[in-house]
C-alpha cells in the first residue's frame, strides 16, 4: 500500500511554506526484492518539452540508511543539509544542469525517499529552517518560486526496489512522465498526457464554473505556470469553502438511514467495517458490532487534503477507513455505491459536486492514472511505477500542448 506523505508546517517568514520533515513516499508493505538493489541506479532525464530555456534538476530527500535530509549530486553522492536558521537561511545550490531540448542527461539516484525537481529558465530557491528544508510553496504569493515554471516527481529507492510517480497532489504544472526499466529488461511508464492534454486540462478548468478557474496561476507576461490543487485553492480563497457542502450533506443524510460498507484491504475481503450516521457523526463498527472509529462531518478542506476530520493515521483501522472515505468523497461515489472502495473508474466524478481538478486531470492522462489527491492510490488509480530490481529510472519532460 502506498501513500503520499506531506508534512506541511509554517516556517518563520513563510506562512504557507512546506517543510520536508519525512518520507515523501513510504511503502506500507515492502515488496520482495527480485535482485539486490545497488546503492544507486541511473535516472535518464529526456527533454522532449520543445522549450528553449535551461533546465535545472534537483534530487532532494531523506537518506534512508541514516534518516538525514540532504541532496544528491549528479553522481548520486549524498550531501547533508547544513543547519538552518530562524528566519530561514539559503540552502546550498543543489542544482544539476539538465538536458537541452531534444537531449538526455543521466544522473544517479541513491537510496532516498524524496523528490526530483525540474525547473525551466531559473534555478529554484530553497531555504533551510531549524526544522529542515523549506519546499517551494507557490500558493503563497510571496514565495520566491511563485513565478518559476517547475514541477517534481516523488520516489523511494530502497532495498525492496524503486517506486516513482508523477504527482499533481499539490499542483498541475509542467508535463512529464516517469518510468522504470525492470530487471527483465522490459519498461513500464506512467504520467504521460494525451496529445493536447496539457492545454485540454487548462481549457477545461477555465470552463468549470464555481471558482475552479481561479486555481490557475499565470506570470505577469501571461505565461501559464500551474493550477493549484483545490486544497490550496481553499487556503488562498480561490475556491469557496462551501464548494463540497451539498454533496457532504447528501452523503450524511443517506447514511443516517442506510449503511456504508468499507472493505479497505483488497487482499482481505473478509475485513469489513460498517458506517452509520447518528447524532451528526459517522460511526464505524466491525463485524461483531463494536465501534472501532468515528468521523465528524467533514468539510471541503478535510476532503481535498485527506486530513483534519478525515485524518488517516498509519494504523490498520481508522487510517484505511479514512483513505476509503477520502477517495469516495473526492470521486463522488459514496451516493451511488454503498460498498467502498470502487474498483472501476466508470462511476468516478459523475456528480455535479466533485473534485473537478482531479476529474479533469484523469481525463487527460493517456492511461487514466494520476495522483490528483493524496489517496488517489485507493483502487490503484495512481500514476506510479514500481520494480523490485530496477535497472534504470526515467523522467521525460513532455511537450506543453
Amino acid at each position: 500500500m502506498l501513500r503520499t506523505l506531506r508534512r506541511r508546517a509554517a516556517a518563520v517568514g513563510l506562512s504557507l511554506a512546506t517543510v520536508l520533515s519525512g518520507s515523501l513516499l513510504a511503502t506500507g508493505v515492502a515488496a520482495p526484492a527480485r535482485a539486490a538493489v545497488p546503492a544507486t541506479i541511473p535516472l535518464k532525464i529526456t527533454n522532449n518539452s520543445a522549450r528553449g530555456e535551461q533546465v535545472y534538476i534537483y534530487n532532494l530527500g531523506t537518506e534512508l540508511s541514516t534518516g538525514r535530509q540532504g541532496w544528491a549530486d549528479a553522481s548520486g553522492t549524498f550531501h547533508p543539509w547544513p543547519a538552518g536558521g530562524n528566519p530561514p537561511t539559503p540552502a546550498p545550490d543543489a542544482s544539476i544542469p539538465g538536458p537541452s531540448a531534444g537531449q538526455s542527461t543521466t544522473i544517479r539516484m541513491p537510496k532516498f525517499s524524496g523528490r526530483v525537481y525540474f525547473s525551466y529558465g531559473q534555478k529554484l530557491v530553497f531555504k533551510l529552517t531549524t526544522g529542515g528544508l523549506v519546499q517551494p510553496a507557490v500558493q503563497n504569493p510571496a514565495d520566491p518560486n511563485r513565478d518559476i515554471l517547475f514541477n517534481w516527481s516523488e520516489y523511494t529507492l530502497n532495498d525492496s526496489g524503486l517506486w516513482i510517480n508523477s504527482t499533481q497532489v499539490d499542483m498541475f504544472s509542467a508535463p512529464y512522465a516517469v518510468g522504470v526499466q525492470r530487471a527483465d529488461g522490459s519498461t513500464a511508464s506512467t504520467g504521460r498526457l494525451k496529445p493536447g492534454g496539457y492545454n485540454g486540462f487548462f481549457n477545461a478548468l477555465r470552463g468549470q464554473p464555481g471558482g475552479w478557474a481561479n486555481l490557475i496561476q499565470t506570470r505577469s507576461d501571461g505565461t501559464v505556470l500551474r493550477a493549484l490543487s483545490p486544497l490550496y485553492g481553499l487556503e488562498t480563497g480561490a475556491l469557496p469553502t462551501t464548494v463540497m457542502d451539498d454533496y457532504i450533506n447528501r452523503v450524511w443524510q443517506k447514511y443516517s438511514t442506510s449503511t456504508l460498507t468499507v472493505t479497505p484491504f483488497a487482499d482481505q475481503p473478509g475485513t469489513k467495517y460498517y458506517g452509520r450516521v447518528s447524532g451528526g457523526v459517522m460511526n464505524f463498527t466491525n463485524g461483531a458490532g463494536a465501534t472501532v472509529t468515528r468521523f465528524e462531518k467533514p468539510d471541503a478542506a478535510s476532503i481535498f487534503g485527506c486530513h483534519r476530520r478525515l485524518d488517516a493515521p498509519n494504523d490498520l483501522i481508522r487510517g484505511p477507513i479514512s483513505r476509503t472515505l477520502c477517495a469516495g468523497f473526492n470521486r463522488s461515489t459514496l451516493l451511488v455505491n454503498p460498498n467502498q472502495p470502487d474498483s472501476g473508474a466508470d462511476a468516478f466524478y459523475k456528480d455535479n459536486v466533485t473534485n473537478h481538478y482531479a476529474r479533469k486531470i484523469h481525463a487527460q492522462t493517456a492511461d487514466g492514472k494520476a495522483y490528483a489527491f493524496a489517496f488517489d492510490d485507493v483502487g490503484h488509480h495512481e500514476s506510479l511505477v514500481h520494480d523490485g530490481g530496477p535497472r534504470q529510472a526515467y523522467l521525460t519532460l513532455d511537450p506543453f500542448n
